[in-house]
């Protein structure tokens, strides 16, 4: 259909003497289509056909079938196209929405996963004062389906090496790890979770269920209820823990309170679903629970830096000594969620540090530029007969 652009661009060709058939080439139509537009001294009209005037007469049969507890609009469109309805789908649709508040919940009928069997995963946010500033804090809650013993850490991001990291001390403290674990559509877990289809999961988050030995599950989009027992401990978790503890000395003391909570109050809790205390119900799980693995997940941070000449390496604004040895070489560091440094070379351990504010200065071991320093002090030595010989010249 030509727009009110295309026609300008006739007219002026036209002006200019431009055939007919040479314009329409040039705009991609057939000629009867500028010839017309000519004829009518400009773009064709739009005229639309008044919303809903298809659908009208056939309101009553719609608003039966959904009396009668019909919501299936393709169901809907088929009876109605029987008795002549010649409108679209969208049209159907958009007339459906509005009612679909009236709709009667359906009831649901609770699944219950067996002992051992899932984890269920999810991340909230709260405000509290730690050290006597307000700070935003991010928690992950980890829940055990069958039991409903759960576990949660305070930290202060929510990204993929926080989430691994929580994932990791909710196994430690269950003592065991469950068959699947089922997460939210979070990036730290999952990249892309199309409507239909299987979900891509991140690669670091499958490198963890891999050494752990569970299989990554994902909520699927736009269905709450998938993972309803973890969502509702974060209100729990907002509405009690966090309203009874409200301020703390240090990141350390939160989580220390938090653990002390878990095992005094949360542990100890009659589950009102199950009408069962959670650490008996844990009890008959813990057995069916997948054995830790020897060897614990590193969830640090991993980033490539090149060694100055001078033996150091910058990290967050602040450097730290390597073995001189590796001055201008490459090496791995890996940056622990408890501020440790570790850089390696190659598979080899060199160094090892805890990190600092550049206020407190450069970190730096002896050891590690021993070699350099002898190199730099080292002075030649030469013989006493050369400086009588430069002296009787004289």
């Amino acid at each position: 259909m030509l727009r009110q652009e295309d026609f300008a661009v006739i007219k002026a060709l036209q002006e200019r003497g431009v055939y007919q058939k040479d314009i329409a080439e040039q705009l991609g139509v057939h000629p009867k289509t500028v010839s017309r537009a000519l004829k009518r001294d400009g773009a064709p009209v739009r005229r639309r056909a008044k919303r809903g005037a298809k659908l009208a007469p056939f309101k009553f049969t719609v608003d039966r079938l959904l009396a009668e507890g019909v919501w299936n609009a393709v169901v809907i469109m088929r009876q109605i196209q029987a008795e002549g309805y010649t409108g679209k789908m969208t049209m159907l649709r958009l007339y459906i929405q509005p009612k679909r508040v009236l709709r009667q919940g359906r009831a649901t009928v609770r699944f219950e996963t067996p002992a051992g069997q899932q984890l269920q995963s999810d991340w909230g946010e709260v405000v509290v004062e730690i050290a006597g500033i307000a700070t935003k804090v991010c928690f992950i809650v980890n829940e055990l389906a069958y039991s409903r013993r759960f576990h949660f850490w305070c930290t202060d991001s929510s990204d993929a090496e926080h989430t691994y990291e929580g994932l990791v001390r909710s196994f430690e403290y269950f003592g065991g790890v469950t068959q699947e674990v089922l997460v939210d559509n979070q990036k730290a877990a999952v990249l892309v979770h199309p409507a239909q289809g299987e979900p891509h999961f991140n690669e670091g988050f499958l490198d963890l269920a891999g050494r752990y030995g569970f299989l990554p599950r994902a909520c699927r989009p736009y269905r709450a209820r998938t993972k309803g027992k973890d969502e509702r401990m974060v209100g729990y978790l907002k509405q009690h823990f966090f309203v009874r503890y409200r301020s703390f000395t240090s990141w350390a003391h939160l989580n220390q309170q938090a653990e002390a909570w878990l095992a005094e109050e949360a542990d100890q809790r009659l589950q009102s679903t199950v009408k069962e205390v959670v650490t008996v119900r844990f009890g008959r799980e813990a057995p069916h629970l997948q054995a830790l693995p020897t060897v614990r997940y590193d969830t640090s941070y991993h980033e490539i830096r090149q060694v100055g000449w001078d033996g150091y390496v910058d990290v967050r604004g602040n450097r730290y000594s390597v073995p001189g040895e590796l001055a201008g070489r490459t090496v791995m560091v890996h940056i622990g969620l408890d501020d440790s440094l570790k850089v390696y070379q190659g598979e080899t351990l060199v160094a090892s540090h805890h990190l600092q504010v550049a206020s407190q200065g450069w970190v730096s071991v002896p050891e590690h530029h021993y070699q350099l320093w002898q190199d730099t002090l080292r002075v030649e030595s030469r013989p006493l007969l050369v400086y009588q010989e430069v002296v009787a010249w004289n």
